[in-house]
């Protein structure tokens, strides 16, 4: 038997072709016991059948195996389970036929409160505490519900049966055929369902209620969620009607099940799950109330609803092979949210906020410690770690910049016939590839491979001298560190206007460009339209470093409005993350950031104030005497547009304005202006006294509740505690949440312990813990300390799921000093586990980054002048 341990994959001699499965959850003991019959194909002979459980007990006896075309029964000599391994190994004492057989299991296990496989998550009806049970199975947790062949490619049809309460609601991927009742309890049966992965299987059983309406070609469409909050459901239900005839058209296939259930889940650990035909949500992520929910809330509800929609062609009816292929799951889906929510709602400008996404996977990307888009996975403990920005954001990424290269029109085409070449099989990334190559004639494979199976991407260097311009491509790293690497980068130019472009392959570590014909004027040129932009648009997943020249014309451009927001980000963003590396200095890019001053869009604003955040931290670190001055230059940044937006919403005012007002004044607020401090107190006030005041809008809620927070301490609490009320009262998660990311806002370091402490009350749900973690200076030695002393029940609570990763992101990144890091390793060094190991390597990492880049910003000469005219100057 020991021959099975330590593989990654299950052994190949056993297909199975078909599971029925009879479940019976008992809510009250929160146990469950259950039955399963596989048709398996034995295909090679063998005296052992190997397939995945975990955490199950086998009931003794129980299993057999019978073939189908001699009727004989044969019963396993032995029956093991490996935990370590996650499989169960059954020995039979003869040779197993070649052919069809049915093996038969009775199993029992436990409704356990971890957020995977099969759990129980709680909900209150009428002021009483109940469980619903709920499945969870992606990455590899449908074996801890019932034993099976739990990998992607080990597609079957599934038979589904519960026994449940008969007053609750039970769902599974496929519409019931029949419900019989026995008293309290009522036997559930559904339609088989087409061939799929194990992981796709799901089951919610509780007290639900639904709103319901259907497609155009018949698709029954239902929003389920608690009783008395359906109204929250229909947003979401509108959403998913049109996203399923768009994407019915957009992939040239069918929906392929009768019905699609999506379902709002109170302990949720993901944002959301795409199980076929009955998608889970995060209550956050489905539910949106008119009145309470922001406008952030209502993007993102549309995005995830679209994103999980997507997969029930990319992913579910065609499957990824093995999890190495996980990015084409998850960075297609990410892609195709944003195509469909930009078909639904243009006026929101999605494609703008798509930058988000490049950037969080540059991010990370810049990491030594990042990984390949494709990357080898060889336990099932290692899956959940690349759930990451990686496979998610870094995927769609280049799937974006191959589709801007390849034309929109050649790509769907080519998407369309891969769909429906492995529709109810699996494929692999060169099965993309191939696809795509043929639909568009281009090489696709070539240039890919350089982006998929290496990791990290290239800084393009651009230097102009005479008509001419050098490029030079090598790997980037946020450490400054030289990286080894070389990609094909397709690179697009536009010369002083977006009617003068040039495109070109990158291929070799460097070119040179004429470009005379383009310039109808020397390079040296001080013109007002002289100026020359890469990656435009920003559909290349690189970077891009500017000579000197180059950079003061592309300054003078944005100063001038002369490029578009999406330009405007990426110039700012480059010199940005050239600044963490240390190829640029702080002061350069200070300087840049004084030319957004009259800047008034929604993407470049929110990413100026992503980076403010991080120079203010750096500087106080580096430099704190300059700390004031810093703020005061911020403010000065900001304070244009929170005049332009004000407290109150206009009328017919913009998404993205409605998005904006709350950020802006979260930052004046963190930057302690004093006139937004005040304001915001004012209008919490009145909030206290009526939750239904329109003084406090959703909208700039988070920005009052994070002023309110600033002034809040051990010895002056009162703020802290009214939030803890509202919290405490509130029954939307979305406002719970909210809170929770406000509260350690407070500078006290000792109220930032007590909020850690709250975290781990019962009043927080588990999901959530994350939200309240301090990002803040002042809370990074408490929360360092606290994460240390609660590190065993975190562990218990969290060790074998994602989540746990949070917590140590959020806890050791903010650091700043080479002994912290020393520190945090040695902390770890005894109780690390495979599962974090990688978010570990990476925000130690980080740490390190961070402590160069204090030093460095400590020796830079002119910096104190450039901040101190930049923060007083009269405009």
């Amino acid at each position: 038997m020991d021959q099975f341990k330590g593989q990654a994959r299950l052994p190949k001699f056993a297909v199975p072709k078909r599971y029925d499965i009879t479940l019976k959850p008992d809510l009250t003991a929160c146990r469950f016991a259950g039955s399963v019959a596989v048709d398996l194909n034995i295909v090679a002979a063998t005296s052992f059948i190997v397939l995945n459980a975990a955490e199950l007990s086998i009931t003794n006896g129980s299993v057999s195996f019978t073939n189908r075309d001699s009727s004989k029964v044969l019963k396993p000599s032995s029956v093991a389970l490996f935990e370590d391994d996650e499989i169960l190994v059954l020995e039979f004492p003869e040779t197993v036929p070649i052919g069809f057989g049915v093996l038969a299991i009775q199993f029992e296990g436990i409704l356990n409160d971890r957020m995977k496989g099969f759990y129980r998550s709680t909900y209150e009806h009428n002021g009483e505490k109940k469980n619903m049970a709920v499945t969870q199975f992606e990455p590899a947790d449908a074996r801890r519900c019932f034993p099976c062949w739990d990998e992607p490619a080990c597609k079957a049809t599934f038979k589904i049966t519960l026994d449940v309460p008969s007053e609750l609601i039970a769902l599974s991927n496929m519409p019931i055929v029949e419900e019989k009742n026995d008293g309290n309890l009522k036997t559930v049966s559904y339609q088989e369902s087409p061939i799929m992965s194990t992981y796709l299987v799901a089951v919610v059983v509780g007290l639900f209620d639904y709103v319901e309406d259907h497609t155009s070609d018949g698709v029954k469409v239902r929003v389920y969620s608690q009783i008395g909050k359906t109204n929250q459901g229909k947003f979401a239900l509108h959403v998913a009607v049109k996203t399923l005839e768009l994407f019915k058209d957009y992939f040239a296939t069918p929906y392929s099940l009768p019905k699609l259930d999506m379902i709002a889940i109170p302990d949720f650990a993901a944002g959301a799950m795409e199980n076929y035909g009955l998608v889970t949500y995060r209550e956050t992520a489905l539910l949106y109330d008119d009145q309470h929910s922001a406008a952030a809330n209502k993007q993102r509800v549309a995005t995830v609803v679209a994103h999980e929609l997507a997969h029930q062609w990319f992913g579910n009816l065609v499957t990824m092979e093995w999890w190495t292929h996980l990015w084409l799951n998850e960075g297609f889906a990410t892609w195709v949210s944003y195509l469909a929510t930009d078909s639904l709602f243009p006026e929101w400008k999605i494609w703008s906020q798509f930058l988000d996404e490049i950037t969080a996977g540059l991010k990370l990307d810049g990491l030594a410690e990042s990984h390949p888009i494709e990357v080898e996975i060889n336990h099932a403990g290692e899956i959940d770690e690349i759930f990451d920005a990686i496979s998610y954001r870094k995927g769609a990424s280049v799937i974006r910049m191959l589709q801007s290269y390849l034309g929109a029109e050649p790509f769907q085409r080519s998407l369309a016939s891969y769909i429906k070449k492995y529709a109810y099989s699996n494929a692999k990334t060169e099965d993309l590839w191939a696809a795509l190559e043929e639909g568009s004639g281009e090489p696709v494979n070539k240039i890919m491979t350089t982006w998929t199976k290496q990791q990290g991407y290239p800084v393009v260097s651009v230097k102009a001298t005479n008509q001419k311009l050098e490029f030079n491509q090598s790997r980037f790293l946020s450490s400054g560190a030289q990286g080894e690497g070389q990609w094909i980068v397709p690179i697009s130019l536009s010369f002083g206007s977006y009617d003068v472009r040039k495109n070109f392959l990158l291929q070799t570590k460097s070119e040179t460009l004429d470009v005379k014909e383009f310039l109808g004027t020397s390079i040296e040129d001080k013109g007002v339209n002289s100026w020359i932009k890469l990656n435009v648009d920003q559909t290349g997943f690189y970077r891009v470093k500017y000579d000197e020249l180059l950079a003061t014309k592309l300054r003078y451009a944005v100063e001038k409005q002369l490029l578009t927001a999406t330009d405007r980000f990426g110039i700012l963003d480059d010199l940005y993350a050239l600044c963490v590396a240390r190829q640029e200095s702080l002061t350069s890019l200070i300087n840049l950031m004084g030319a957004y001053r009259d800047e008034a869009d929604y993407v470049v604003l929110s990413n100026l104030i992503t980076i403010s955040y991080k120079i203010e931290s750096i500087s106080a670190d580096a430099v704190p005497d300059l700390l004031e001055p810093l703020k005061q230059f911020f403010i000065s940044l900001f304070q244009y547009t929170a005049e332009r937006l004000g407290w109150d919403p206009k009328p017919g005012e913009s998404h993205l304005d409605a998005m904006l007002r709350g950020e802006i004044l979260t930052a004046l607020a963190l930057f302690g202006h004093d006139l937004t401090l005040d304001e915001a107190s004012r209008r919490f006030q009145a909030f206290l006294e009526d939750r239904n005041t329109p003084i406090l809008p959703p909208d700039i809620r988070k920005a009052a509740y994070v002023a309110v927070m600033q002034r809040a301490s051990k010895s002056n609490r009162l703020g802290y505690d009214s939030l803890l009320k509202i919290y405490r009262e509130s029954d939307l998660s979305q406002e719970k949440t909210r809170i929770l990311g406000s509260l350690a806002s407070s500078p006290d370091p000792d109220l930032i312990l007590e909020v850690l402490n709250f975290l781990l009350t019962s009043e927080v749900r588990n999901q959530d813990v994350v939200f309240g973690l301090p990002s803040s200076r002042e809370g990074r030695e408490v929360a360092w300390a606290w994460l240390k002393e609660n590190w065993e029940t975190l562990l218990k609570t969290y060790g074998s799921g994602f989540l746990i990763t949070r917590f140590v992101g959020a806890t050791v990144s903010p650091f700043a000093t080479f002994e912290k890091a020393k520190e945090i390793e040695e902390f770890f060094a005894t109780r690390g586990k495979p599962s974090i190991a990688r978010t570990l390597k990476q925000s130690l990492e980080r740490v390190n980054i961070n402590a160069n880049l204090v030093e460095s910003v400590k020796n830079e000469k002119d910096l104190a002048d450039t901040v101190k005219e930049l923060a007083y100057k009269k405009y």
